[in-house]
């Protein structure tokens, strides 16, 4: 039996290396949640984490609102959330509590008239923190809970009025009937090219140059890290994009080892399927970027989420015969999104703890039973992330990514942020000790940062921690909810 007890919730500011540009917004800085919770477990109290950035403009899109009432937004769906757990009481596993909880989100959002991405992301920081509770109880890992299903995971809900968990197809199974036997104990990871990212160190003003030991530039990363996959930014411009990609494939051929590949991110930047089909065309068009196109993996959310899954995409999309791999990334927000983007044409969608875990693991569940029925068909869950930072957000978004079997993640807090220097020195030296795959010291500037080597990112320890993080986390030294306060940067 699981009860939520007690819940801690602390905040720092962060700021970013680089101006990080992502469909309408610039990140320059942000707020950093901590989410501690005090789970009974079987009669025994147990803690357990969850973190995660505070966005601008990421869960809603709404350019009309001002950041501060954004982040004033994302607290008050974390807040409700956490005590509604509190206020349920005891529930016989972590699936139970969700499911529970997620019906009295939904409402509650609903009539503030908040979008389901947003009023998720509340439910997915408790849900996660109660599933690190739950494997430090049973002393066990996040890939052998899932395998062995101690979090309850059922796929055909009772009721729910078609948004609670209610995938018909999977009736009578378990997550280890679809999941790999293993985690993967390496990803690769899929470096960002944001929308003002520059591509060149020639491209870098002299007094807009970074000097802290990372490489500032697309080219010097890609020397710095050997990447082999990449996300590509675009701003849905047909011609400032043709020319961008032009660039951007240029750069990475003369600079990349070996094969590589990218994913086109559309970060919602159209608001008919037309206009986008419009771009790709003109893309396949171009001889100079034949070659570049038969390396793409997927496109990513292109479509506007009040539309994206919209009765006129599912009419339009399916007869555009030639389409590329279009998933949704910003739509999948509940979660009935997924059956009904397949409905509609899509292939897949993404995975980020912010949009919930049990979520993303019956989305990966649902498409393998697509893949093992029609073999002949392109089915994808990919891995993306919202500049994720250590000790904990980023590690448990890694372990929830290689127990589902995703080899291709995006990662690119290591490019945004520098490291873990915004921690003590004490924290950071607790990371070095516990995850020592996955981190190193960047000997110039004397802070952690991620170890990517070859294009790769190394998990093994995050594998086999609890759930993502092998050490418990001095929080004291953050502000309290009451005590801080909110700095735009």
């Amino acid at each position: 039996m699981l009860r939520v007890k007690d819940v801690e919730i602390r905040l720092f500011n962060m700021r970013t290396r680089l101006p990080f540009r992502y469909g309408i917004v610039t990140l320059r800085a942000c707020p950093h949640l901590f989410l501690r919770l005090t789970v009974d477990v079987d009669g025994q109290a147990h803690t357990g984490l969850a973190a995660d950035h505070l966005p601008p403009k990421w869960f809603t899109k709404d350019p009309q609102t001002p950041y501060e009432q954004d982040v004033r937004d994302m607290l008050a769906v974390i807040r409700h959330a956490a005590d509604r757990a509190v206020m349920t009481g005891a529930k016989g596993d972590a699936f139970s509590l969700v499911t529970s909880l997620y019906g009295v989100q939904r409402v509650w959002g609903q009539a503030r008239h908040f979008p389901p991405l947003l009023y998720n992301f509340g439910l997915s920081l408790v849900e996660r923190a109660v599933i690190d509770a739950v494997c430090r109880a049973r002393r066990t890992t996040f890939a052998q809970a899932v395998r062995q299903n101690l979090l309850g995971v059922q796929f055909a809900a009772a009721a729910g009025g078609g948004e609670m968990l209610d995938y018909p197809e999977l009736a009578g199974t378990a997550p280890a009937d679809w999941l790999p036997p293993a985690p993967l104990r390496e990803i690769t990871a899929r470096h960002t090219v944001g929308l003002l990212d520059a591509l060149t160190d020639r491209d870098i003003p002299p007094d807009q140059r970074v000097d802290d030991g990372l490489p500032q530039s697309l080219e010097a990363a890609i020397r710095y890290y050997g990447l082999r996959h990449f996300k590509l930014k675009i701003a849905g411009d047909v011609e400032k994009d043709l020319d961008r990609l032009k660039r951007i494939f240029a750069v990475i051929g003369g600079a990349a080892r070996g094969e590589w590949a990218y994913s086109l991110d559309g970060n919602e930047n159209y608001t008919r399927m037309a206009d986008f089909r419009t771009l790709w065309e003109s893309l396949q068009s171009d001889d100079t970027l034949r070659q570049p196109l038969s390396r793409l993996l997927f496109v990513e959310q292109p479509l506007h989420r009040d539309v994206a899954l919209s009765d006129e995409v599912m009419a339009e999309l399916p007869t555009w015969a030639d389409r590329p791999p279009i998933i949704i990334d910003e739509s999948d927000g509940y979660f009935g999104a997924l059956p009904r983007a397949l409905a509609c044409g899509y292939v897949g969608t993404s995975h980020k703890n912010c949009k919930g875990v049990i979520k993303g693991i019956a989305g990966a569940c649902l498409l393998e039973h697509h893949r093992r029925r029609e073999p002949g068909r392109t089915f994808i869950m990919s891995g993306e992330d919202l500049s994720n930072v250590g000790p904990v957000a980023l590690l448990q978004d890694l372990a929830v990514c290689a127990t589902l079997g995703i080899r291709s993640v995006e990662r690119n807090s290591q490019h945004y942020f520098k490291g873990l220097s915004m921690h003590s020195r004490e924290l950071q030296e607790q990371v070095l000790a516990r995850h020592g795959d996955l981190y190193r010291l960047q000997v110039a500037g004397q802070y952690a940062t991620l170890r990517i080597h070859n294009g790769n990112v190394s998990v093994g320890t995050v594998v086999d921690a609890p759930f993502g993080v092998a050490f418990d986390p001095d929080l004291s030294r953050f502000p309290t909810l009451d005590q801080w306060r909110f700095d735009p940067g």
